[in-house]
Formats: C-alpha cells, structure tokens, sequence
C-alpha cells in the first residue's frame, strides 16, 4: 500500500478552516482527519472523538511525557496534542491525513522534516472580516475575543513558512483550491485523482 501524504493545516481562529474541512471531507475520496487530544472544555454540540478527544490536563501530559504526541502546544490556555500512531495508522492505510493545528505544532513537524507533509494556511480575505467573524460568532465573552485577535496577528505572520496559502473569501472557492492542492500533491506521488495507486508498470510508463 501506496503511504498517504500528511497534510498539515493551520489558521487563525475565525478562519473558517473548521467549515472548509468539513466541506472537503465529504467530496474527496481516501481522506482522513486526525482528531486531537485537548484539555479545553466541549462546545455546545461537540462530541467526544468526533471533534476531539477531551481529557484532562493530566492524562495529556502522562501522554506527552510517554511521547505518544507527534506534537503538541499550548494555545489560548489549553493544551493540544496529535497521536503519533493514530497519524501512522491512517498514512498506512494509504489515507491522506490532515492533521488540524496551530503555528506551533506545524513549527514543530517543519522542524523535524516529518515526511510527507504538506503545510497548508487559511487566511481570512482581510483583517475586518476576521474580527467580524470572530464577533459574529456571540458564543465568547471580549476577555477571549481580544485573546484570539492578539493570537491572530502572531499566527498570519507565520504563513509565508507554509507550503501554501488558501484566502477564504468564498467558501465553495476555497473548498475547491484545497481541493486542488490535495489532488496535485496526489498526482506528485503518482497515484490517481481519487488517491488510488497507478500501475505505471501496466501503463507502460515503467519498467517491469
């Protein structure tokens, strides 16, 4: 079996990078997303597994002690952690992963030169729609508004280290150029659209 590649993903909240996943996971074949480990607390209609496996501050770091986290980071207070054998079994399988997370833990799977991973960044069209988004959304008090919006401005300064940028102006538009970049990274590693293996040997395009 062919390995998936790793995507890597991060933005700054009110991004919408949650609703572009959600979006491109339900129209491309052979993706899978890593559910973190955190210790912050379930939203309104967040499931446990689903969203992210919910645990307390020290079950995380009896994990990250025993080094079960490919990386990790503290953001906004909590802590944020992704399974290294959940990311390997699902690259295994020949499952193209993305693997949601801060500037933090990109830094630190850039730094180790984790193979096959490919370091995409969202971006909202302008700093005004950030702010409004972020407002808009009602559910937080302006101590934590003012937190994200500080965070925000050290998170954007870090896309020029990405691989790509995806603006999102249009959902449906940057839903199709992630898209795009996952089906382009596929065709780099010879295999189909769909994320399927080529028979080069069969297509004549290698030797036997």
């Amino acid at each position: 079996m062919m390995r998936g590649n790793l995507f890597v993903i991060s933005a700054p909240s009110g991004a919408g990078k949650s609703t572009i996943l959600k979006k491109l996971l339900t129209t491309v074949a052979n993706l899978a997303f890593s559910v973190s480990h955190t210790t912050r607390a379930p939203r309104t209609g967040e499931c446990d597994g689903r969203e992210y496996h919910f645990v307390d501050r020290a079950t995380f770091e009896g994990m990250r002690d025993e080094q079960a986290f490919l990386e990790w980071a503290e953001v906004h207070g909590n802590l944020y952690g992704t399974s290294r054998a959940a990311i390997e079994a699902q690259q295994a399988q020949g499952l193209d992963v993305f693997l949601d997370i801060d500037v933090q833990g990109a830094k630190q799977l850039r730094d180790c030169g984790h193979p096959g991973a490919i370091f995409l960044f969202i971006a909202p069209p302008s700093w005004a729609e950030l702010e409004k988004r972020l407002r808009g959304r009602g559910t937080d008090p302006e101590e934590t508004v003012q937190l994200r919006l500080h965070n925000a401005r050290k998170e954007m300064a870090e896309a020029e280290s990405y691989d790509y940028l995806v603006i999102n102006d249009r959902l449906d538009e940057a839903v199709d150029t992630l898209r795009a970049v996952v089906i382009a990274e596929r065709c780099k590693g010879r295999r189909n659209p769909n994320g399927t293996p080529l028979d080069l040997v069969a297509m004549g395009l290698a030797a036997q």
